[in-house]
């Protein structure tokens, strides 16, 4: 059993809840790992009390659902890894120690990575900022916090991934991670966005059979589906995939309006389909890129 948070994290805002979770299945039958990083929603009360924004504003930037749009891969034979704190209190899909300065009352350490863009936009390991750029906080954080929400909680989550992925790949000689996300509508930017976009770097951090056979059966389904574009994928697809070493990260990004009301963070009448498609079209996945089985040939 896999370390899942439990027992291990020594963070004062996490005292009664982990804050992740590793549902494994019986016997891992399948080269395939699945990540939900941004779908947690234990807000400690220490940081609301920190922030300027009301408890429904600061979800902003939450997956809402999307652990729960998963939850049956573990019964199909595939782990899934769930973060419970929020993407607004550590970013998992950042590099370690994306951090602005203007943010925290002390020096950052010179390791620091003060000048990458997702820094600029307010969107680091530490976030500045929610959807529609509205600050968080009420006041500068001290460096000594943002530096322990990095070692007790982003350091040991993404241990226990890697281990994951190796556990998986000495299993089965190859291994699928599928990086599992949602994006917002546009609807109220009037901008009309797909109802899925799988994220591979354009090609370099997946087998682009996986990317194509995923996209082909979502669309057989009715959805729309784009390839990288508007995400082609972040720190999680880019640090983890490395296809020549049969190690393939993909990244997937489900329009919310498909399964939830944005506004009132509610799940809609559409959730319970959205949560069967998606287990046919992996079931379908898994049959063709099982342990036992080659990748499939790329249409000529």
């Amino acid at each position: 059993m896999l370390d899942s948070g439990k027992n291990i994290i020594s963070h004062p805002d996490f005292r009664e809840i982990q804050p992740f979770e590793l549902l494994e299945p019986v016997a891992q039958t399948l080269p395939f790992v699945f990540n939900s990083p941004h779908s947690g929603n234990f807000y400690p009360s220490r940081f609301l009390d920190a922030s300027r924004l009301d408890s429904s504003t600061i979800r902003r930037s939450e997956d809402i659902f999307v652990d729960d749009l998963f939850e049956n891969m573990p019964k199909l034979g595939a782990p899934l890894l769930k973060a419970n704190f929020p993407r607004a209190y550590l970013d998992l899909n950042r590099e370690p120690y994306e951090l602005d300065p203007k943010m925290f009352d002390g020096e950052l350490p010179s390791y620091a990575n003060i000048r990458s863009i997702r820094v600029a936009g307010g969107l680091g390991t530490i976030a500045r900022v929610v959807a529609e750029s509205l600050e968080i906080y009420k006041h500068r954080i001290t460096v000594e916090d943002a530096l322990l929400r990095i070692e007790a909680l982003y350091r040991p989550y993404h241990a226990c991934l890697r281990k994951l992925l190796a556990k998986t790949h000495v299993t089965h000689g190859k291994a699928f991670l599928i990086d599992c996300h949602s994006m917002p509508s546009g609807q109220d930017d009037k901008v009309s966005r797909p109802d899925f976009v799988l994220g591979d770097r354009y090609g370099a951090s997946c087998s682009n059979e996986l990317t194509e056979m995923l996209a082909c059966l979502l669309s057989d389904r009715g959805y729309v589906v784009n390839r990288n574009k508007p995400y082609a994928g972040g720190f999680i697809t880019e640090h983890y995939g490395r296809p020549s070493a049969e190690l393939h990260a993909l990244q997937i990004e489900i329009n919310r309006s498909l399964y939830a009301n944005e506004q009132e963070l509610q799940k809609n009448s559409h959730f319970d389909q959205l949560k069967i498609d998606l287990t046919d079209v992996f079931s379908e996945v898994f049959d063709v890129f099982s342990s036992e089985g080659s990748l499939p040939l790329a249409a000529e």
